[in-house]
């Protein structure tokens, strides 16, 4: 009897593991080395004409982060997906993106057949599909990542982002996310009570992300499309106030090709009205909402395997200012020039050394940067 009321007793914790099994993943890079910048100019920020610092620099390659994903398997191909991720700054052990979980907060379900759905912080389709084709240095790296000039494949985050990614279907694959308000929580439509003259719902910016890239051996190629909408209305101090709307949009064409000896990275893009993220370029405007601002990019590169465990990288970027505010017309041409190499001691831990040099930073027409890095980069 004894047995039966403890068999009894322990039947539903000896279930628990039944309903809750899943597969859980810590995972991170952690990403360090020692670096010189230098921006030179008489356009610099705060007055000065010359400001350089030489110590720790974090990030040279990669971002620093730590996460935890997992997946649960429904059945009949059906899964459920998590993916929690912070980003941090190794040199003193603080947050970035000023949150937990500032790269990515996901909850979303997967098919076999039919593909995924994630709700939540994420990144945007554009920057996944996009960076890795268009340059050797990816999405990495302020300066001389692709970033640099194509801001729309910067890394973006949006909040409160719905997103869908297909199958792969002969190469292809289709992309395309939605988010109610890209910074912060969806303010609610309050236009229908008395006194509220500016909608708090027009503070939301929405924003769309379409993305599709095709892999076939050696060609890779990827195409995308961002749109986001400024309401009437933002915050300021707490408050609603009157602002100027608008709709923001960049798309970009990016292609690769490897060689025996080599692989070629190429790319074009152009923004409107503003800047989707931010990047080197942004230095003037800043990101966001920039009426009669239509700017052209475009990108080289080349990756060079050097035996087994190494190879060397090279870019050009440039951002061309098409059309500015009246109050810019003397913008110039930014061009900047990076090289760098990378050593694998291992699978997951690399050595790497990068220089780069900025002309006319965000279109000042004296504004130069200079960066050189040595770092390592371990991926756990």
């Amino acid at each position: 009897m004894k047995k039966t009321i403890l068999a009894a007793l322990l039947m539903p914790v000896l279930a628990v593991p039944a309903y809750a099994a899943s597969n859980v993943t810590l995972y991170g890079v952690v990403d360090t080395g020692l670096g010189y910048e230098q921006w030179k100019g008489s356009d610099l920020k705060g007055g000065a004409e010359k400001q350089r610092r030489f110590g720790l620099y974090d990030q040279g390659w990669m971002g620093n982060r730590w996460g935890l994903m997992g997946s649960e398997d429904l059945g009949d191909g059906l899964k459920a997906n998590f993916m929690l991720e912070s980003g941090f700054d190794l040199s003193d052990g603080t947050a970035r993106q000023n949150r937990l979980f500032g790269r990515q907060a996901t909850l979303g379900l997967s098919g076999e057949s039919w593909g995924r759905v994630d709700l939540g912080r994420q990144t945007t389709v554009t920057s996944l599909y996009v960076a890795g084709v268009a340059s050797p240095f990816g999405g990495n790296g302020y300066q001389y990542g692709v970033g640099a000039a194509f801001d729309s494949a910067n890394t973006v985050r949006y909040d409160n982002m719905v997103a869908y990614q297909s199958p792969e279907f002969s190469g292809f694959q289709f992309g395309a996310g939605y988010s109610f308000n890209t910074n912060g929580k969806q303010n609610w439509n309050r236009s229908s009570l008395p006194g509220n003259a500016i909608n708090s719902d027009e503070a939301n910016v929405k924003a769309v992300t379409v993305a599709m890239r095709y892999s076939n051996g050696p060609l890779k190629a990827a195409l995308s499309f961002d749109q986001a909408r400024y309401g009437s209305a933002r915050e300021q101090g707490g408050s609603l106030v009157a602002a100027e709307n608008g709709n923001v949009s960049a798309w970009n064409l990016a292609a690769s090709y490897k060689f025996s000896f080599a692989t070629l990275h190429a790319a074009f893009g152009q923004s409107r009205n503003g800047y989707i993220g931010g990047s080197l370029q942004t230095e003037q405007f800043g990101p966001g909402l920039h009426k009669d601002l239509k700017v052209n990019t475009y990108a080289l590169g080349v990756t060079v395997p050097t035996g087994k465990a190494g190879s060397v990288l090279a870019s050009w970027t440039m951002a061309d200012p098409r059309s500015t505010p009246r109050s810019t017309d003397d913008a110039k041409t930014q061009h900047v020039f990076s090289a760098g190499y990378l050593h694998n001691l291992s699978k997951r831990t690399n050595l790497y050394a990068i220089g780069s040099y900025a002309r006319n930073i965000g279109y000042y027409s004296d504004l130069k940067s200079t960066v050189a890095t040595v770092g390592v980069t371990h991926r756990f």
